[in-house]
């Protein structure tokens, strides 16, 4: 069944490089900037409840440090009930983050699994700047390193600086991304990068929108 959609991606990929083709501007790269857009366009919903979430999950978090403050030692089990009070009386769900990643997993997956065994329609046209081949590692290590910063920048807009375990995945996950980019094809890491920098310019969208709701909301 996996395998399924593995061949759908290919073909999916193929498809797009012949509508670059089309217009004039033959491009593997091009239709898995494409093909990332659209990926995007269909989790919209998903990751817009999501980065909506975590940030109003930031801008509690220095409530939630104060009942953990108050409570932790105390009385563990009402921290927990003021906690979950919190996440309720400002329309916050914790797990929100977790579906659009489980989502995306196949897709990364089966995108990886095709560009190992995919035959280019064209071999000229299967390069990126700098790049030979889309199916080999990027030999400079450039976009390993955008695809570290991009995380970067994108996990940033949302961390709290009060909370200490998300601080140090903001300097972790990046380092992480960048390691793994450096061990998988070049065209997987292009897709990750437009990925992440579609996903910094909705999350400033959606910091803005969640800003305006919190200044325009009537005082109690």
């Amino acid at each position: 069944m996996f395998q399924s959609l593995v061949n759908a991606m290919t073909s999916l990929t193929h498809w797009l490089y012949e509508l670059t083709v089309s217009v004039g501007v033959p491009s593997y790269a091009l239709a898995i900037i494409i093909l990332t857009i659209l990926i995007k366009v269909v989790l919209f919903p998903l990751t817009q409840k999501q980065m909506v979430s975590m940030k109003k999950m930031q801008k509690i978090q220095p409530k939630i440090k104060e009942i953990q403050d108050k409570y932790k030692n105390k009385d563990p089990q009402k921290m927990q009930q003021k906690i979950m009070e919190m996440y309720r009386e400002n329309n916050v769900n914790p797990m929100a983050g977790c579906l659009p990643i489980l989502v995306q997993m196949p897709i990364l997956i089966a995108l990886y699994r095709s560009l190992l065994h995919i035959e280019f329609l064209n071999n000229e046209h299967a390069g990126f700047l700098w790049i030979t081949t889309l199916t080999d590692k990027d030999p400079y290590f450039i976009l390993p390193l955008l695809a570290g910063i991009t995380t970067f920048m994108q996990t940033k807009l949302t961390t709290s600086t009060t909370d200490q375990t998300q601080r140090m995945m903001l300097y972790m996950m990046p380092v992480f991304i960048t390691w793994i980019s450096t061990t998988v094809p070049a065209g997987l890491v292009l897709y990750w990068v437009t990925f992440n920098i579609l996903g910094f310019a909705q999350q400033l969208l959606v910091n803005k929108q969640v800003g305006q709701v919190k200044e325009g909301a009537p005082s109690k």
